[in-house]
């Protein structure tokens, strides 16, 4: 087997399901980088504070460790994980980073009710007073006592939505039907599953039950309302997303128009953030929905305790329509600067939530060069918070912070500062 081969081969086995093979090929990968083996580039003005690992839903099936990996491999300056309702991957990811000299950040991410903006929509695209929210750079995924009941809650309430997604689904895709324990988790390594993991498994459903392509095409034509011919071409992440389009997103059959009973308060979630040690960050999409009016949405969330700020950059610049193009761009310029004026850390990644997204964006993009300075500056400031978090307790947001500095500008210098000085946790214990 060529170097090249071997190194593929652990890469690989980074991502399976056995936390005990991970840790193997993680260590002998680690040998093959100390003998010189492996190329590693030099980006550290290039981070990626939001990446979904397949703890939650990766469009690689990624793990925490291959995450970390992949950073090393590239030179990023900061990496971030980022699950959905879940810590189940944060102790491996900080693992990782000490054991390969990465600086790592671990966040969390959901799904909140907004009571401020009941009537308008946020982020999440048909769902008037939802947003999508996260903490930020927690120092460990071991969850206090005090705030068990609320972390269940989250994955509990995750779980319940997806049984009523497919109490509705199934009908409709019938013949096509899933058992959750049985088709559904197996897809998960630790028990937490998404709509995302339930499209994968329509999908594999029905290649079960229709092996025939033409007979598969005609049963997703029928299903989907698509023609047939647009259905054998299909590759399978276009059909995973159409199946959650069409099923599981509004106006679909399986849809649950959410209430503010579906999902905890945003101001509740910051509670639980801080109180993990973490940052409590707002989420914002592109400037376009009545919900995401830059100052108005800035001024709520800072009032509920939200402190820094995350973007997908990708999906502001990166666009063929010039119109939406332009639209977009001007609308990211615009709440980077109100983020900058207030001294929110901006915090930026690219997902990875689903096949095709970019393992990091492109930070020599002509269009990002107005903010990329911002861009590596949050994530030197999130990073400083997750050093001085785990060594004294004293992070962004505890009492020590609001009492030392004098301004949010102090602040974030000393944390930028910090961030930058220390190359991993590996002098730190968790």
């Amino acid at each position: 087997m060529t170097d090249a081969a071997k190194v593929a081969e652990l890469e690989d086995q980074l991502n399976d399901f056995d936390p005990a093979k991970r840790k193997s090929a993680l260590n002998k990968l680690i040998d093959v980088l100390n003998a010189g083996d492996v190329a590693c580039e030099d980006k550290q003005a290039w981070v990626n504070l939001h990446c979904h690992s397949f703890c939650s839903y990766n469009g690689y099936g990624y793990s925490p460790s291959r995450l970390v990996w992949m950073a090393k491999r590239m030179g990023l300056g900061v990496i971030g994980l980022v699950d959905f309702d879940i810590f189940d991957g944060v102790d491996e990811f900080y693992e990782a980073g000490r054991l390969l000299g990465v600086r790592t950040v671990a966040g969390m991410e959901t799904r909140a009710y907004f009571p401020e903006l009941a009537d308008k929509e946020i982020n999440s695209p048909g769902e008037p007073g939802i947003t999508y929210h996260m903490g930020s750079g927690f120092p460990s995924g071991s969850i206090p006592a005090s705030q068990k009941a609320f972390a269940e809650d989250l994955r509990q309430r995750a779980r319940h939505r997806n049984d009523l997604v497919l109490e509705k689904v199934n009908p409709f895709l019938d013949p096509v039907k899933l058992r959750y324990e049985k088709d559904v988790l197996p897809l998960t390594p630790t028990g937490n599953a998404t709509e995302r993991h339930m499209c994968a498994a329509y999908e594999a459903k029905a290649e079960h039950m229709f092996p025939d392509p033409n007979k598969r095409a005609q049963y997703w034509s029928d299903k989907l309302g698509i023609e047939k011919d647009e259905a054998k071409a299909l590759d399978s992440a276009k059909l995973q997303g159409l199946i959650r389009s069409k099923t599981m997103k509004s106006g679909g059959v399986g849809y649950q128009q959410p209430t503010e009973d579906t999902f905890p308060l945003m101001r509740d979630i910051n509670a639980f953030v801080a109180a993990m040690g973490g940052i409590p960050t707002l989420t914002w999409l592109d400037g376009t929905r009545a919900g995401e009016e830059a100052d108005k949405l800035l001024d709520l969330h800072q009032e509920a305790g939200s402190v820094a700020i995350n973007i997908v950059p990708d999906r502001n610049w990166n666009l063929k329509d010039a119109a939406d193009k332009k639209t977009k761009v001007e609308n990211l310029y615009e709440i980077v600067q109100k983020a900058d004026e207030r001294g929110l850390p901006v915090q930026v990644g690219t997902e990875m939530n689903a096949p095709g997204l970019k393992f990091v964006d492109d930070f020599d993009a002509a269009e990002l060069e107005p903010v990329r300075a911002s861009f590596e500056r949050g994530a030197y400031i999130i990073y400083g918070h997750v050093v001085e978090q785990i060594r004294s307790g004293n992070g962004y947001v505890s009492d020590w912070a609001s009492q030392e500095f004098s301004s949010v500008a102090d602040k974030n210098n000393y944390f930028e500062k910090l961030g930058r000085e220390t190359l991993s946790l590996e002098a730190l214990s968790v």
